[in-house]
């Protein structure tokens, strides 16, 4: 059996990344049933609509499913969801030491993404059930400057019997093989799943990453709005093009600075530079919003169901060389 696997109580040892409010229910429930592990980011997301979350993937799955939490900000959803019955916690963007006797209080898995080796050490030391190697080849927020194969094997070596997730660019089944043939337990893919149809991504958002064409995004801090200090990787589009023409300028002086490129449905402005990425319902130029992309995504080309890619990327990663057996070793 693969340690992963049988530590988080899932089937196939694929996670679908948080990747924020485009990572709904209906994604990380089909997820799950389809024997993977399902995930959703609800950091930003108050208590009360956290819980609702959490009891909408309950109702549609009894699964095993994750929510993850960023500690560059106050975790405000976490006890709420335990409570409503989140087995398995992600932690991102921080040290989880101080809130590490209240979630296994609950008895729920943790998982801790680290970027770099010394991160590994710091989270080995709390006997975590997984760490996530995260590459700066990664969609959305990334943690990481280095290269994922750079570092994983040495991340592998260093966490010993704890299972280890590749994250970064990972987009079909040979990547999921690659990962793990280098000792890795399973692979997290972030942008694979926005693209699916369950992911609540707007259709120029999953449009634009199934035109992308290699080197087409960029590690950036242009779309800082609600998380200053974070460096992204997004999809290339205008608003970039003129931060970048005008010498990347600071907040004051960015060209077009305040106007709202988009609304929500309710009629919420959405401004050029927020870190708000394009969801369904939303109107306006959502091309011109933060749309993450992860280095890989000229290998996505079509918007499957959930439950078809998970099984599609197992079946490639069988056919690419990878054997549950191997990982038990």
């Amino acid at each position: 059996m693969n340690p992963l696997c049988d530590r988080l109580g899932i089937r196939i040892p694929i996670l679908q990344a948080p990747t924020g409010s485009i990572a709904g229910p209906e994604l990380a429930a089909a997820v799950s049933e389809a024997g993977a592990l399902g995930s959703m980011g609800l950091t930003w997301t108050n208590p009360e609509s956290a819980v609702k979350q959490v009891r909408l993937v309950r109702e549609a799955t009894s699964a095993p499913f994750a929510a993850n939490f960023v500690l560059s900000f106050e975790p405000a959803a976490l006890i709420p969801c335990l409570e409503a019955g989140v087995s398995i916690v992600t932690f991102s963007w921080g040290n989880p030491t101080e809130l590490w006797p209240l979630v296994r209080s609950f008895g729920a898995k943790v998982g801790i993404q680290v970027g770099n080796i010394e991160g590994a050490k710091i989270a080995a030391q709390l006997s975590p059930d997984f760490i996530i190697c995260q590459g700066v080849e990664a969609g959305g927020h990334v943690q990481s400057t280095r290269e994922l194969e750079s570092f994983l094997a040495d991340v592998v070596s260093l966490c010993g019997t704890i299972p280890v997730v590749a994250a970064g660019g990972i987009s079909d089944g040979s990547d999921v093989a690659r990962s793990m043939l280098a000792r890795a337990q399973g692979a997290m893919l972030g942008t694979r799943f926005v693209a699916t149809q369950e992911s609540r991504a707007h259709e120029v958002y999953k449009r634009r990453i199934l035109d992308a064409q290699s080197g087409e995004t960029a590690l950036t801090v242009c779309f800082d709005g609600g998380w200053s200090h974070a460096p992204h990787r997004t999809l290339r589009n205008s608003t970039l093009e003129k931060w970048e023409a005008a010498g990347c300028p600071p907040h004051g002086r960015r060209p077009g600075e305040g106007e709202a490129t988009a609304r929500m449905p309710d009629g919420e402005p959405i401004l050029r530079y927020e870190d708000t990425a394009p969801r369904r319902g939303m109107i306006g130029a959502v091309e011109e919003m933060a749309m993450y992309c992860g280095m890989g995504a000229d290998r996505i080309n079509d918007l499957p169901t959930a439950g078809e890619l998970v099984a599609r990327l197992w079946n490639e990663a069988l056919a690419s060389g990878v054997r549950t057996s191997d990982q038990a070793s």
